[in-house]
């Protein structure tokens, strides 16, 4: 009887397999490993490169965020800002819709909100005059974010370039505008300063305390509206599958177009609340980035907005303390002092893997 030979697939050195029982615990644990191996890191970056004494560095970043109470209420205001987007980006990444044009929705609702204090100032009674900025702010966030949502959902287009390319045009607009009510001018300057018609009001001394109120509010609306009900639960099945959420009856292009309306209005939201509540004026710089550093806030904090909260004040704490060190050290300039933030964020996004995926060696079957 002949023999057969059987020739065996040998085991690679590695291999990664997805977690199946991740607990909240080890999540932690996870992280904070992350963070504990990027300061070490730092600290052999400062040391080697600049020869500061990585503590008394590290001690400079922390006063960059909590040294005085100014400090720590210009955090908080961008906490409060950067938050307002991830809120926004939420929904829509939850149905795995990538909105990367929160900028361009921020900066949309901010020039309307300048367009209603420039040319309805000083004709509109007070009270309306704020109905008015809050409706159309929204309403061209809303449309900024249902425009790349109706292609998507009638022709199937790449939304992630859609919304990148509409940044661009908000921009140009923006550029447009304050040119036209400047005349030529790169900045528009504070707008009414001396009637001070469409400022929000200071309530306890300060006048970005409507917009930390409307948006501590807006955390715990969205985190029910996305956990709780129907319109939550239809926004995960499109997110899971559009196959599966057309079988179960769900209407995939009434989804996302809904939900584009509320991630586009909520930023537009963020632009009058910019406009109005913090700087009183537009430019085309006037979102600052925070649309494309919310998409970090909203996905590490899986979509949820409790979570966002400290993601936010992270990044903040990250982007406040490396402008002090720039600013106390004179042999560390912008640059390095970001790589020393960068390199933290870098960690944290890695630790994402190993919450997600454990590695499966070949020898005595050990796995991390």
């Amino acid at each position: 009887m002949k023999k057969t030979q059987t020739t065996g697939v040998k085991e690679p050195f590695l291999r990664i397999a997805r977690r199946e029982d991740v607990t909240t615990k080890g999540s932690i644990l996870i992280r904070a490993a992350a963070i504990i191996a990027a300061l070490v890191v730092d600290a052999l970056f400062i040391f080697l490169v600049t020869g500061l004494n990585p503590v008394s560095v590290y001690v400079v970043m922390f006063t960059g965020t909590f040294g005085n109470f100014m400090r720590f209420k210009w955090a908080v205001e961008e906490l409060a800002k950067l938050l307002l987007v991830g809120i926004a980006l939420a929904p829509a990444f939850k149905m795995r819709f990538w909105n990367i044009g929160a900028e361009g929705q921020v900066l949309m609702g901010g020039l309307a909100t300048a367009f209603c204090m420039i040319y309805f100032g000083n004709t509109l009674p007070t009270w309306l005059l704020f109905v008015t900025m809050f409706v159309t702010s929204i309403a061209i966030g809303a449309l900024w974010g249902i425009i790349p949502a109706f292609f998507k959902a009638r022709w199937n287009t790449n939304e992630t370039l859609f919304t990148l390319m509409m940044n661009y045009v908000a921009i140009q607009l923006v550029a447009f505008a304050t040119n036209t009510w400047r005349g030529q001018a790169s900045s528009l300057g504070r707008i009414n300063p001396g009637t001070e018609a469409g400022w929000f009001p200071s309530i306890m001394g300060q006048r970005c305390t409507i917009n930390i109120i409307v948006i501590a509010i807006l955390t715990v609306a969205m985190f029910i509206y996305l956990k709780y009900t129907k319109h939550g639960f239809e926004i995960a099945v499109v997110g899971e599958s559009e196959n599966t959420a057309r079988y179960a009856g769900i209407n995939v292009r009434k989804v996302i177009l809904r939900t584009m309306a509320i991630s586009g209005a909520i930023c537009g939201l963020g632009g009058l609340f910019i406009v109005a509540g913090n700087s009183q004026t537009i430019a085309t710089t006037s979102a600052g980035g925070r649309g494309f550093d919310a998409i970090i806030v909203a996905w590490l904090a899986k979509f949820n907005t409790f979570y966002m909260v400290l993601i936010s004040f992270l990044i903040v704490f990250l982007e406040k303390g490396a402008s002090q060190i720039a600013t106390s050290y004179s042999i560390m300039n912008d640059y390095s002092a970001d790589v020393i933030s960068g390199i933290i964020l870098f960690f944290i996004l890695g630790s994402e893997f190993f919450i997600n995926y454990r590695l499966i060696f070949r020898n005595g079957g050990k796995n991390a």
